[in-house]
């Protein structure tokens, strides 16, 4: 059970088979955040805070007897393009880490089973929403390098 815990984390914190999300907004300048290219309907700054509220969400619903549901989609998406400011996109991605590394934690716990039901579902398993999280994160990802590319900032 241990391996596949420590598998979990590493695919959590960007696995194998995509570029991990430190890489990505290591290239995006703060000015670039907003900006919706080609048409798309989305800026790196709305799916990435669309990635952490998601996962903020699931933590939540692992950890909280009495976890209440925000509204979708209104709750899980941000109302604006592009952060107020640097130090709220700083914020933004700091409190993003620090979530993830609280399920890391979470899942490495040698009191949790990933077997267990969480305690507000009791028919959702630790495993289950630890894989919606990394299944969610993937799938963004792969936007999120989209838009790098149309924006100039990766190649290939």
């Amino acid at each position: 059970m241990e391996k596949m815990k420590e598998s979990l984390v590493k695919h959590l914190k960007g696995g194998e088979a995509f570029m991990p999300i430190e890489k990505m907004i290591e290239k995006i300048p703060f000015l670039e955040l907003g900006k919706r290219p080609a048409g798309l309907p989305y800026s790196f700054y709305e799916l990435f805070s669309h990635i952490r509220f998601t996962q903020k969400d699931i933590l939540d619903y692992c950890t909280q007897a009495n976890y209440e549901a925000p509204e979708w989609p209104q709750d899980y998406w941000p109302a604006n393009s592009r952060p107020n400011d640097e130090k709220a996109w700083k914020e933004l991605v700091d409190v993003y880490f620090r979530e993830r590394d609280m399920l890391a934690t979470l899942i490495l716990s040698e009191e949790k089973d990933l077997m267990d039901t969480v305690p507000s579902g009791k028919k959702h398993t630790l495993l289950r929403e630890v894989l919606l999280v990394i299944e969610h994160t993937t799938y963004h990802s792969g936007q999120l390098l989209i838009l790098l590319r149309h924006l100039g900032l990766h190649s290939s």
